[in-house]
Parts: C-alpha cells; structure tokens; sequence
C-alpha cells in the first residue's frame, strides 16, 4: 500500500493530543523531581507513567496503521519508515546534549570536565545508533545507557517491540495475542509489586536489572495497543478529550500510595493504571468526537509532542545543574526558573519541529521511497 493509500485512513487526533499532554507532564516531572526529598514526594508523583502510556499509543497506532499492509509491506520498508519518523529527533537530541555537554557542570557531575573530547563523540556516535553505552562509557556518573540525552533508554526499547511486532507478533491471532498480553500483564504485576522502590521505574541503564525493567515496561502496553486496535469498535463519546486529558493529568498527579510503610501498594495502582486506566483512555480517544477548535489543540499538541520529549532534557540538564547549586531552594523560590525552563522547552520543540523534523522527514521520504 502506498502513501496516499495510508494517509486517506482516520487520524486519531486525540490520541495526538493525549500525547502531547503526557509530553508536557513529562516535562513538569522532570522540573519537580530535583526538588523532591526523595521519589515519595514528588509534586507530579507518577509523571514516569507517561512512558508506559506512549508505548500504549504506539503499539496501537502501530497496529492501526500497519496490520492490514504485510501483504505488501515488508520488514525492511517498515523498518525504513519507523527510521524515518524516530531516528531524525534522536540524533538532534544526542547532537544538542553534546553540544551542551560541557556547560552543564555542578557539585552532581564534577566528572564532566575529565572527560576527554573523544570520548563524548564516541558517546554522541554511539546515541545516533541509540544503542545503549556500556557502563564503562558512562560520561556523566548516571549511569545512564545515554547520558547525553537520558530519554534515549525509551526510544531503544521502542525499536525493540516495533522490531517483534514486524518480525513476528503480528502473526499472532488476537485470541493468541491476548495470551501474550495477558501473560505480560501478569509479568508486569509481579514487578510492580515486588520492586523495592514500589512503583515501576527503570530501565535506562545497560544492566540485567535495567533491562528487565525496561522490557516489563515495554511488552504490556505496546502489545495490549496493538490488540487494541485490532478489537476496538470506537462509538462517538463527547468531550472525550477533556475527559481524558484529565484521566491522564489525574493518573499522573496522584499522590504516592500507600506511603513508605507499603510500597506495593504503590506498585499495584501503577499496574492497574497502565494495564485498565490507560487502555480505557485510548479507548475513550479513539472513539472521541473533536468540538470546534480542540482540533487545532490536538494538532498543536500533538505535532510538538516527540519533539518536546526529545528534546527537553538537554534544557533540564542545565536546571538541574542550577538546582543543585542552590541545595536549600525551596518550591515557591524554584518555581519561575522552573517555568523558564518549560517556555524553553515548549519553543525548542517548536523550531525542532519546524526547522528540522519535519524538513528532514520530507527530504528523507523523497530520497528513500519508504
């Protein structure tokens, strides 16, 4: 199927716009977080889900728009055009975060200034690829599998389930699918509620540990989109992206559960949030009926979102940096950086978008016919 054949499908617009708002949210977890005592108390407690929910959308839109191609379609043209789409915004985000690598010292990384040019471009080269660095290559004392650009880790094991789902999953049935799913939830459970830190984070660095985090994460909510999409029969719901926008900033502000005393409580209401919140809320999306003007929202939203994710954390590098230079700074003091911070991240996602993306996709599209 060619292009214009994909393009003349329905477009979700608010499961772009729900992407941008958990984009945003994202951005304002990252801001709270320096400011945290410890990850019991952070303002926006669960922004991390965010994650777990962008690999819902994908494997859902995944599923919607490439299920019904493998006729004509193969792993090769699947792969180029998932290339096409993520790869430009990945190896800005890995360049900017080089490029600044040097100018973001503070009493957290007082390595930086050791490491030797060589090997911050190695690094950069290797964040091109977004294959994750080894720990010996560690340059910045996170631990981090891309410590140029943290967000990195999620775009690797975004590869990994488009990756299955070419070479293999989408074969399944849905009833075979929905063992795979169910058995991944189970697996999902079972950390969630196991996991030390009561909740469900990791999966960035290059570890056993992280790993299986990482695929934890990963499996439910990319193949439970993807069954979603081959099951879901949308009706028309009104308001359906309010409602949602506020399911989604609800899930994501909510207060630790459970406290320190029972943190698996916390783990359980995260993995009821991303195994039944967040496929009721792409349900919802999906099936929502846009009032005048939500469409300009959720196309705005939804255009800067990848962008916003992308690369927002070279300009959190330097507030964290800036926080932990000021060790004693309060909420109410922090709050104006803070939201400098996020006006900074809003317009470099927008001429990241306009000056970049989109250019390169479109040069790329006519020069490798995908």
């Amino acid at each position: 199927m060619n292009q214009e054949n994909l393009s003349s499908k329905p477009h979700f617009q608010i499961l772009d716009g729900l992407r941008g708002v958990a984009a945003v949210l994202v951005v304002f977890f990252h801001l709270a977080e320096p400011l945290a005592s410890s990850h019991l108390d952070n303002v926006v407690n669960h922004g991390y889900l965010a994650v777990d929910f962008f690999f819902l959308l994908s494997g859902f839109v995944i599923g919607y728009a490439y299920d019904d191609r493998w006729k004509t379609l193969t792993f090769k043209s699947f792969l180029r055009r998932r290339l096409i789409r993520l790869q430009p915004l990945v190896i800005l985000g890995m360049t900017l975060g080089g490029i600044t690598f040097y100018f973001t010292d503070s009493t957290i990384w007082p390595m930086i200034h050791t490491v030797p040019l060589w090997k911050l471009i190695i690094v950069m080269l290797i964040g091109y690829t977004i294959l994750p660095i080894p720990l010996s290559m560690d340059i910045r004392g996170w631990q981090e599998m891309h410590p140029l650009n943290s967000v990195g880790w999620s775009l690797f094991f975004e590869y990994i389930a488009n990756m299955m789902y070419a070479l293999g999953i989408r074969k399944l049935s849905n009833k075979s699918l929905a063992i795979f799913v169910s058995l991944s939830a189970l697996l999902l459970i079972h950390f969630a509620v196991t996991n030390p830190n009561g909740d469900v984070t990791g999966g960035w660095t290059l570890n056993y540990e992280h790993m299986r985090v990482g695929i934890t994460r990963t499996l439910f909510p990319f193949f439970a989109g993807l069954l979603l999409s081959r099951v879901t029969q949308p009706t028309k719901i009104k308001n359906a992206f309010l409602w949602c926008s506020l399911l989604v900033v609800a899930v994501l502000l909510m207060p630790r559960i459970g406290g320190a005393s029972n943190l698996w409580l916390n783990g359980l209401f995260e993995a009821f949030c991303i195994i039944v919140i967040f496929p009721l809320i792409v349900y919802i999306g999906a099936s929502g009926v846009l009032h005048p003007n939500e469409d300009k929202i959720c196309k705005f939203l939804g255009d800067i979102s990848y962008p916003l994710y992308m690369t927002h954390y070279v300009l959190v590098y330097f507030y964290v940096a800036w926080i932990s230079n000021h060790k004693s700074i309060t909420l109410v003091e922090a709050w104006p950086t803070a939201l400098l911070t996020f006006g900074g991240a809003i317009v470099l996602a927008i001429i990241s978008l306009k000056l970049y993306d989109e250019p390169v996709r479109k040069w790329l599209h006519g020069k490798i016919k995908a």
